[in-house]
């Protein structure tokens, strides 16, 4: 994982040294006719007004994301122009963050190979440039990420190096704290992609906990592994139940950043969803799609990857995250749909479907992180494919308190990550009496209605009465397997590393209050 070196400038982008400078294009109008976006005037003024229509003959449309390269011959210090999509010309002072930071990301990926390219796109020169200037950066770097791979030859257009981005000043100290907030949040998504792209073969339990505590134990967290014997030991009969079927055990990490002095206004605990390949177990999955199951274990990485953005941006909280980590195997050792598991915090699941998986290892990693006596806590995960039957593959679903699961959902619009609040309906959970334990692990019969609300039911019943808490359910948004778009590259896409950074944020800007 190498990001590009991201840098501030604000001197003419028409005389930069540089490979190529990205502009911004709106549609203008229904004739087709283009408007260059601001920040890009001196460039289009070099150009003696046929810029727009170079770019319209070469198929520019203005159209979100859309990319087009154009040759300068010598018009512009810099050998290439290119012409991002930023859609129709904003009502407002300012284009929508999310466009500029797609936009971003889209030419950054157009221009793998070069060295060196500056960014002339809209930051206005108001109380909104902040928030501009962070979705560009952030744009910026995670459209140039690419995974390393396993090829044996090396990829021919590399990312490029360093990233120029023109701001109206550039010694801002705002603009500078918004661009150093951004490379730490992007850092910490490549961390989390990197971590989900790796092959299942390379990155079994054992081998998934190592790697995470090493990277924490040098971003100075606090780091606690649990091995099976310690697992065992201390009754933790979820983890133990999935991991069982594989020959490599599973692992309980956690983590723990604590600020500066010791002085937290709240504490906040973090769960994540870590099976590091799921084949269902004995209710095995169809093979047709099933190598995606290398995402399994996007909830963990994203917490993981989280907690070392916490660790460089310090804010005044206590932040704790729970990995609980398997490999969901078919074995003669796997655990069986009918068994009935007592977990860690004494309650007894019947099991119906071993491919439920993902709720047994997260209800004891939730058990375990009540007893911290957390202010909040948070869980994400790849849970249920009934999360991409609701919401699609790009919308994330969050259930648990209403008043957290608001905070969720703004911090995700401000990150550009769309995720929506679904209700929690008694119905369901009637559904999933048992009649033989406490809690059934899915609704009676295999029911698969409002299975991602079942998913949300069953992990409520080892969350702290009145602890305010959120499950947020990335199936869709963790991983994508289309082609690449804005600053979403194919495979893992760090979703919801960036949320989780700016709830985390406003609790500690609240002092830990609703």
């Amino acid at each position: 994982m190498t990001l590009p070196r991201l840098t501030l400038f604000d001197t003419d982008p028409a005389e930069s040294a540089v490979d190529a400078v990205v502009l911004g294009v709106h549609s203008h109008d229904r004739a087709g006719e283009l408007l260059i976006g601001a920040g890009a005037e001196s460039v289009a003024a070099a150009f003696d007004g046929q810029l727009t229509e170079a770019l319209r003959l070469l198929g520019a449309t203005g159209a979100a994301g859309e990319v087009v390269k154009l040759a300068t011959l010598g018009t512009i210090t810099a050998p290439l122009v290119v012409a991002v999509g930023l859609g129709p010309v904003p009502a407002g002072a300012s284009c929508d963050p999310e466009v500029l930071r797609r936009g971003a990301g889209a030419a950054l990926r157009a221009v793998a190979g070069l060295g060196k390219v500056a960014l002339a796109l809209p930051v206005p020169d108001d109380e909104s440039a902040p928030r501009a200037v962070r979705a560009l950066a952030e744009g910026a770097l995670l459209g140039a990420y690419q995974f390393a791979g396993y090829k044996s030859t090396p990829a021919r257009k590399r990312p490029v190096s360093a990233i120029a981005l023109h701001v109206p000043e550039a010694r801002d100290r705002s603009t500078r704290a918004e661009v150093k907030r951004a490379t730490i949040a992007a850092t910490a998504v490549a961390r989390a992609r990197d971590w989900v792209n790796t092959a299942p073969n390379y990155l079994r339990p054992p081998d998934f906990a190592d790697r995470v505590a090493e990277a924490a134990t040098e971003a100075g967290l606090a780091v606690e592994v649990l091995n099976e014997r310690a697992l065992r030991r201390a009754g933790y009969g979820g983890i133990l139940a999935v991991g069982q079927g594989s020959e490599a055990p599973p692992r309980l990490v956690r983590l723990e950043y604590t600020p500066p002095g010791g002085r937290a206004v709240a504490r906040v605990a973090l769960v994540g969803k870590g099976i590091t390949f799921d084949t269902g177990g004995v209710s095995i999955k169809p093979a047709q799609g099933m190598w995606e199951m290398t995402s399994d274990m996007s909830g963990a990485a994203a917490v993981a990857a989280t907690l070392l953005a916490v660790a460089a941006l310090k804010p005044r909280i206590t932040v704790t995250g729970y990995l609980p980590i398997a490999e969901n195997m078919p074995s003669g050792s796997a655990y069986r749909p009918g068994d009935v598991i007592r977990m860690y915090n004494g309650k007894r699941v019947e099991v119906l479907n071993t491919d439920a998986e993902g709720r047994m290892i997260l209800a004891d990693a939730i058990a375990r992180a009540c007893e911290d006596e957390p202010d909040y806590l948070i869980e994400t995960s790849t849970l249920t494919g009934a999360q991409i039957v609701a919401l699609g593959k790009r919308v994330a679903g969050v259930m648990g308190t209403p008043e957290l699961c608001e905070r969720v959902r703004r911090a995700g619009e401000l990150a550009g990550e769309m995720i929506w609040p679904m209700p929690m309906p008694d119905d369901v959970r009637s559904s999933m009496d048992s009649a033989v334990a406490d809690v059934l692990q899915t609704a009676a019969g295999l029911d698969k209605s409002g299975g991602m609300l079942q998913g949300a039911w069953f992990l409520s019943e080892f969350v702290t009465p009145d602890l305010p808490w959120a499950h947020i359910d990335i199936a869709g948004p963790a991983y994508h397997s289309g082609e690449p778009y804005g600053y979403i590259s194919k495979g893992g896409t760090g979703v919801p590393v960036r949320t989780l950074l700016n709830l985390l944020e406003d609790i500690a800007r609240a002092g830990g209050k609703n």
